[in-house]
């Protein structure tokens, strides 16, 4: 059976309030899909890439460390490197920020390689309402954990979405582990 893996306080509320903070001071891209595709039918939502950002290198050592924990613990797949940026995605009540149904694997070059997938609650939940992570590993829907802090890791081939902010702002961190292709 797929599951979906959970870390109560991988990242302490301070941290979470810091990557908040410190993403915040640089301009955010709105969110696009797979091949650089718009649609707000599907997602709406911006975003700012890790990478961009001084002083953020600790974040990625610490995904590193929970997707190897994770991958260690439930799912023994085929990991080989990180190749793209960890993303912080902010979905805003005043512009229906969601994210429709879908899969993180895609026909991009990356994004074939997806194998799993890692989001980071970094707002407080409540701080918003609606905005929440569901999961569908199998025939059933999983609801990430909304604590602060908390990581859920999930297969990328999993569908998920991200329900429509109805008050506040939902701040989360996505990272996709790689590999070769499933068999």
């Amino acid at each position: 059976m797929i599951e979906v893996y959970s870390m109560p306080e991988a990242f302490t509320p301070a941290e979470c309030d810091l990557i908040i903070a410190t993403t915040a001071k640089v301009p955010a891209d709105e969110a696009l899909l797979v091949g650089r595709q718009r649609d707000h039918n599907l997602r709406q939502a911006e975003l700012v890439w890790l990478d961009d950002v001084d002083g953020m290198g600790w974040v990625m050592d610490r995904l590193i460390a929970l997707v190897s924990k994770s991958n260690r613990d439930l799912f023994d797949f085929d990991l080989r490197e990180f190749s793209e940026s960890p993303q912080v995605a902010r979905y805003q009540s005043s512009n229906g920020g969601h994210f429709a149904w879908h899969s993180d694997i895609g026909d991009g070059v990356a994004a074939a390689k997806r194998k799993l997938t890692l989001v980071l609650q970094l707002s407080k939940p409540d701080n918003y309402k609606g905005g929440d992570l569901e999961v569908m590993p199998s025939a059933h829907v999983v609801a990430a954990n909304r604590a602060q802090g908390c990581v859920t890791v999930f297969p990328s081939f999993s569908l998920h979405h991200v329900t429509p902010v109805t008050s506040g702002v939902r701040h989360s961190l996505t990272v996709w582990a790689h590999g070769p292709a499933f068999r």
